[in-house]
């Protein structure tokens, strides 16, 4: 058998299974989905999502829970779509910036109180808590309050979780997980942070 007749069998093969695959899944839900991971990219997959969801014609939440005190350019893409999407920056920024824990943890917990009511709301199809593992990381906010939240939102709404240092326990609920790895970073050659790639 040649290099070609080998490809294709075993691209015929791969379709075989794949095809099965498709046939069999017939379940329709809400997901819960998780970006985690010390790699770059997780933000970026969540708002890829958000994009997916405009184009849909559906409505998104966007809280940030670290991050809120940085302008970017997402931000102010998404917002030009109007009441399709919200997004709310409601951190004061990094942890390791504001060196306070009491007002850390008052701030995630006004979010979360925040996406809370999202999670509730059948009109929005998506829900994304960008850097939300960080507080339950630090437990600003308690898993053990979030996890009943997640478990009865509306049964067609996704909710896309990002940040480093998700907990177990939250991975194991979680229908779909992607761990970002980073492999090299340009910050560690002493390349400042860019527009369009950091923000």
């Amino acid at each position: 058998m040649n290099g070609q007749e080998d490809h294709k069998t075993r691209m015929q093969r791969l379709k075989a299974s794949v095809d099965r695959r498709i046939a069999a899944a017939h379940q329709e839900k809400g997901l819960l989905i998780v970006y985690t991971g010390a790699g770059k990219g997780k933000t970026t997959a969540a708002l890829g999502m958000a994009l997916r969801c405009i184009g849909h014609g559906v409505k998104v939440a966007i809280v940030q829970f670290i991050k809120g005190a940085i302008d970017t350019a997402e931000e102010r893409a998404l917002k030009s779509f109007g009441d399709q999407v919200t997004f709310l920056r409601m951190g004061e920024g990094y942890t390791w910036e504001t060196q306070d824990r009491e007002r850390d943890t008052e701030f995630a917990q006004r979010a979360w109180v925040t996406a809370s009511g999202f999670l509730r709301d059948p009109s929005y199809a998506m829900v994304i808590l960008d850097e939300f593992n960080i507080a339950l990381h630090h437990d600003y906010v308690k898993l053990a309050d979030v996890l009943p939240v997640l478990r009865d939102r509306p049964p067609m709404q996704h909710v896309v979780i990002t940040g480093r240092g998700a907990k177990k326990e939250l991975i194991e609920a979680a229908d779909l997980v992607t761990e970002m790895g980073q492999v090299k970073h340009p910050f560690r050659k002493g390349i400042k942070a860019q527009k369009g790639v950091e923000f």
